[in-house]
């Protein structure tokens, strides 16, 4: 599997970060299962939260005999200096670990939200604090929803992050608001050495009355072309890399299609961004 450089970490992760929320609800048996799929494929990034059922527990094991095979990044979505370095510790005796590689505020969705983590007393001053200790050689923020590009722009202007998350997919796109706001970060990140990962690279549209057969809570495409052209799309932009679906049923079209990707053309991907309107966006 391809691997690109993840900023300014140095770190070479491999095209698919696992999204560990794929073993939040199955057996430890199960989960080894998935975790022997994931290191076959090649992948070297995990990335893992306490808010992911079991998912902690499960890798814990893993873990303990394969640290250095992992990049490990987890996050927290507490918004204190006290509840993040609380959450921080609970994660690594779950996980079975020492330290993380990147450690990150999670979900940071509004301009409100990020008020709070970079104030004083708030969950940035924890984090900064658990990397001068040891427990974390980088920090991250992730941002959800519609607004997350500019407030990851406006994060990058408060403090040095080393590495980025936000959803990225050619839905997403076709929002020229939110593409242009998308790309100006992707560039920011660019001159700033910062590591740059999405998620919902394969999401489709809400589920709305319809029942969830997957854990994804949006309704995510499942056809094996369609996987496959959206995944491509995802990675024919400036990006590290892609965090895959939390689920186990989809996670292995999803690893087969990061080690197959292809470069789309740039008059594809304008082919894709016009074949939006037919879906719904999921925020």
């Amino acid at each position: 599997m391809q691997t690109r450089r993840l900023g300014r970490t140095g770190h070479m992760s491999s095209v698919a970060i696992f999204g560990s929320f794929a073993v939040s609800e199955c057996s430890q048996e199960v989960a080894d299962g998935i975790m022997e799929s994931v290191i076959a494929a090649g992948v070297n990034h995990i990335d893992v939260a306490p808010s992911y059922g079991a998912a902690e527990e499960r890798l814990g094991p893993w873990l303990s005999m394969e640290r250095e095979r992992f990049f490990l990044g987890c996050k927290t979505t507490e918004r204190t200096k006290k509840g993040a370095l609380a959450d921080l510790q609970r994660s690594l005796n779950h996980l079975q670990v020492d330290s993380f590689d990147l450690y990150q505020l999670h979900a940071v969705t509004n301009f409100e939200e990020l008020d709070q983590v970079t104030r004083p007393g708030g969950a940035l001053e924890g984090i900064i604090e658990a990397r001068d200790s040891g427990l974390t050689r980088f920090i991250g923020i992730t941002g959800h929803g519609n607004e997350a590009p500019g407030v990851l722009l406006e994060a990058l202007k408060r403090f040095e992050f080393d590495a980025i998350m936000f959803p990225l997919n050619f839905i997403q796109y076709a929002n020229p608001i939110y593409r242009m706001y998308a790309e100006t970060l992707l560039l920011q990140c660019r001159e700033k050495d910062v590591g740059t990962m999405t998620i919902k690279s394969i999401a489709k549209e809400p589920w709305g009355d319809e029942e969830h057969r997957y854990l994804t809570w949006y309704r995510p495409f499942t056809d094996s072309v369609e996987i496959q052209e959206s995944i491509n799309f995802v990675l024919s932009q400036d990006v590290a890399g892609l965090c895959t679906a939390g689920d186990p049923q989809l996670l292995p079209q999803i690893l087969e299609a990061c080690q197959n990707f292809t470069p789309m053309r740039e008059s594809n991907q304008v082919q894709m961004i016009n074949s939006a309107n037919q879906y719904q966006t999921i925020f």
